[in-house]
């Protein structure tokens, strides 16, 4: 998806029909900090992933990889990563996936 996390959040929220009061009180959070994490502003909180997900019905593992693409694009706009260091990096993740899988199988 081409949008960050927090407005993918937001168009989540609206599709429902929630305001930003109620979806901040069925995540147990103040509606100024989720306003600004559908802002930018303010990172999602891992660990109420499940619970976002079974509000809006959406999988869970869908629901993560949103989230970790998300986390993952900031890190690289941070640390002003080149095209050739992420496929280096996609390398070196398919060197570690290889290598914890033929550990497993000793």
């Amino acid at each position: 998806m081409k949008t960050t996390f927090g407005e993918y959040i937001r168009l989540l929220r609206k599709e429902k029909g929630l305001t930003l009061t109620q979806l901040a009180a069925m995540l147990d959070l103040d509606s100024a900090n989720l306003s600004k994490m559908e802002n930018g502003k303010r990172d999602f909180d891992e660990k109420r992933l499940s619970k976002l997900a079974k509000i809006f019905n959406i999988n869970i593992n869908e629901l993560r990889d949103e989230y970790i693409t998300d986390q993952l694009a900031k890190h690289i706009i941070k640390t002003k990563c080149t095209k050739q260091l992420l496929k280096v990096a996609e390398q070196k993740a398919e060197y570690r996936r290889t290598h914890h899988k033929s550990l497993q199988t000793q």
